[in-house]
C-alpha cells in the first residue's frame, strides 16, 4: 500500500496544500469491507483512474465517480468501497483557494460530491486518462501540477487576510475573536466571508479541525484512552468529544473505548499533574502527545 502526501511547487503554494496519492492492491479476491471516512478540514479535487463506490451518511444514493469529483467541506462521514486495485490522486486545496478559483460561495459545495467535469470541463477526463497511463507517482504529480498551473492563470482574486487566518486555523492556537481581528473584519463580516471560503462557519470549522486531530491521534496511538485524547486535542472534557463523534458520524453510539471517570475533576487534576509532553510530527495540528506517567 502506498499513501503519501506531497507538497506542491512554490508557484502553487497559495492554492494547493498537498497532493495525496493512494495506491494499493489487495492480495486476493475476498470481499472488501467499506472504509469509513470522517470529516477532515479540507476541500479537494479527487481523480479516480480506477473505480470506487462512495456512500454518504446524508444521502441514500451510491456515487460511482467517472473521472473526478470536486469534494466540498464535509461535515458528515462517508463510506467508500474499493475493488482489488485502487489508485487515486487528490489535490487538497488551501483554505479559501477554491473560492478564489471558482468565484462562488463554497456553501454550495458543503457535504457535496459533484462531477468535476461540470465545473472544470473536459480537462478532467483528459487529466484522469493521463494519470491512468502515468508510469509512476512522480509523473502523476507532474500531471496534477500542469493542470493546476493552467487553472490558476485565470484566477483574478488575490488572497486576503482571512485566507491566511483560515490556514492558521488548521493548527488552532487562538480563539475566534483573535482570528476575526487579524482578518480586519467584524465578527459578522468574518463569519460571512469565512462561510464563502470554506462552506461552514468558523466555529464549525474549528470543530472539524479538532475532531480530525483526535481521530488521527487515536489511529496513531490506539492504546490511548479517548479521555486523554480529548484533553490533548483541546476539548474541555470528554463529553464534547463524544458529542462531536455522534454529530460527525450520524450515529447515536458512544465512543466504544471512551473512559468515563467517576470524578472528572479529580481525573483532570491528576491528568494535568502527571502529564509529560513528547514532540509529535509537524504534520499534525497538535504539537504534543500527553503520556500519563505510571505510579
Amino acid at each position: 500500500m502506498y499513501l503519501r502526501e506531497i507538497k506542491s511547487s512554490p508557484a502553487l503554494t497559495s492554492f494547493v496544500r498537498s497532493y495525496r496519492i493512494i495506491d494499493f492492491e489487495f492480495p486476493n479476491h475476498d470481499p472488501i469491507p467499506p472504509k469509513a471516512y470522517t470529516p477532515r478540514p479540507e476541500q479537494c479535487l479527487q481523480f479516480f483512474p480506477t473505480p470506487t463506490i462512495i456512500d454518504c451518511s446524508n444521502r441514500d444514493e451510491h456515487i460511482r465517480p467517472k473521472n473526478g469529483l470536486l469534494i466540498g467541506q464535509p461535515t458528515v462521514m462517508n463510506k467508500r468501497t474499493v475493488f482489488k486495485k485502487f489508485l487515486s490522486l487528490q489535490i487538497v486545496f488551501q483554505p479559501g483557494a477554491l473560492y478564489r478559483l471558482l468565484g462562488f460561495s463554497m456553501a454550495e459545495l458543503t457535504d457535496r460530491l459533484i462531477d468535476a467535469s461540470d465545473v472544470f470541463g473536459n480537462s478532467i477526463e483528459q487529466v484522469n486518462d493521463q494519470l491512468y497511463h502515468a508510469k509512476d507517482h512522480l509523473q502523476m504529480i507532474a500531471i496534477a501540477e500542469r493542470f493546476m498551473l493552467q487553472l490558476v492563470k485565470s484566477t483574478v482574486r488575490e488572497a486576503r487576510a482571512i485566507d491566511v487566518m483560515a490556514g492558521q486555523m488548521l493548527d488552532p492556537r487562538h480563539d475566534l475573536e483573535w482570528y476575526a481581528a487579524n482578518s480586519f473584519l467584524s465578527h459578522r463580516q468574518f463569519d460571512r466571508n469565512f462561510i464563502d471560503r470554506t462552506g461552514i462557519s468558523p466555529k464549525a470549522y474549528l470543530k472539524v479541525v479538532r475532531f480530525n486531530q483526535a481521530y488521527r491521534m487515536k489511529n496513531l496511538y490506539p492504546e490511548m484512552s479517548w479521555f486523554n485524547i480529548a484533553i490533548a486535542c483541546g476539548y474541555h472534557d470528554y463529553q464534547h468529544l463524544s458529542k462531536d463523534y455522534q454529530a460527525f458520524t450520524s450515529t447515536a453510539r458512544r465512543l466504544s473505548s471512551l473512559w468515563i471517570p467517576r470524578n472528572e475533576g479529580w481525573a483532570r487534576k491528576k491528568f494535568i499533574k502527571d502529564v509529560r509532553f513528547l514532540p509529535l510530527k509537524p504534520a499534525f495540528g497538535f504539537r504534543y502527545l500527553p503520556c500519563i506517567t505510571s505510579k
